[in-house]
């Protein structure tokens, strides 16, 4: 049976190219996997066979393991996310930054943090980088517009399965164009008037990159929600935190108010980010106002009674 990997799917269609001749097959999946509700993802590797090479048509017929998956953007075995953040136009929405490193940490995802149009910069390029350096989050300034950082890019991207996110029109598509060296994506502007990306990208697209490795673009985000994480774990997706876990006074430390803290510690001593901190506060809060972690704890009040 041929094997591939599904480099998009569009309208019940998947795109596979298969491993040994590098053509790409339009499938089909078999009823099995609708009726055991199994969506292929682009990334999947999969088993299909060919109904007709000439116009390269096929099924899919086995979706094998896979290593990771991820619901928006909806892409498979991916261990690489690429977070997209410009110095402005738009300017930086840190609390959606903070959500995707939260979901690339509970992944286990590699995490790169590109920080965009420094040709445009007036400061927050600085401020970007010395906050996630000390989370300990590898940075890379970019810029299309001089031709900057994109040879380690580049070698960041190598042999990896990547998958680039972030706000509308922070320059994903932009940046995937120059690492493709081709016009692949179409790109977008930025609304002058809400500072708000045009979505150019409607679908998750998996491409191959000549030196090894894939990269997917995805839709833009406006709003991005983690909803697959208790507020009690939260502090276990914050790198900086995690030398000081298991060392405060009280085990179930929220490292907010609590005394003798070393997380809080830390933070006086410069050792992380104050405004990363306090949306920290901010998550944990929300995140225990949660109508479904209210309700157990008062389901635990009545079987304490």
């Amino acid at each position: 049976m041929p094997a591939g990997v599904i480099l998009k799917g569009i309208g019940g269609f998947y795109y596979v190219k298969d491993d040994i001749n590098g053509d790409v097959y339009e499938c089909k999946p078999r009823g099995v996997f609708r009726k055991d509700s199994i969506i292929p993802l682009p990334g999947d590797r999969v088993g299909f066979s060919v109904l007709d090479d000439q116009e390269k048509l096929g099924n899919i017929d086995e979706i094998q393991k896979r290593s990771s998956e991820l619901m928006r953007p909806a892409v498979a075995n991916v261990d690489q996310l690429v977070i997209v953040v410009a110095v402005k136009a738009p300017s930086p929405d840190f609390m959606l930054l903070d959500k995707l490193l939260i979901t690339a940490e509970k992944k286990n995802l590699n995490i790169l943090i590109c920080i965009n149009k420094i040709d445009i910069d007036d400061g927050n390029a600085k401020l970007i980088k010395d906050a996630y350096s000390l989370a300990g989050y590898n940075c890379i300034e970019i810029s299309s517009v001089r031709n900057i950082g994109y040879r380690q890019l580049k070698e960041e991207l190598k042999d990896h399965m990547s998958v680039f996110a972030g706000q509308s029109g922070v320059g994903k598509s932009t940046i995937l164009n120059h690492i493709m060296e081709s016009w692949v994506m179409e790109t977008g502007s930025v609304s002058q008037k809400i500072e708000r990306g045009k979505h150019t990208t409607r679908h998750a697209e998996i491409m191959e990159l000549k030196y090894g490795g894939y990269v997917a673009d995805t839709p833009g985000f406006s709003s991005y929600e983690i909803t697959d994480v208790q507020y009690n774990e939260l502090q276990n997706y914050y790198p900086e935190f995690r030398k000081y876990l298991n060392t405060c006074r009280f085990t179930s430390c929220s490292h907010i108010t609590e005394p003798d803290c070393p997380v809080r510690e830390a933070l006086e001593r410069g050792e992380m980010d104050n405004n990363r901190f306090q949306r920290y506060i901010q998550l944990y809060k929300t995140l225990k106002d949660i109508p479904q972690y209210k309700s157990k704890k008062t389901e635990a009040r009545r079987v304490i009674k």
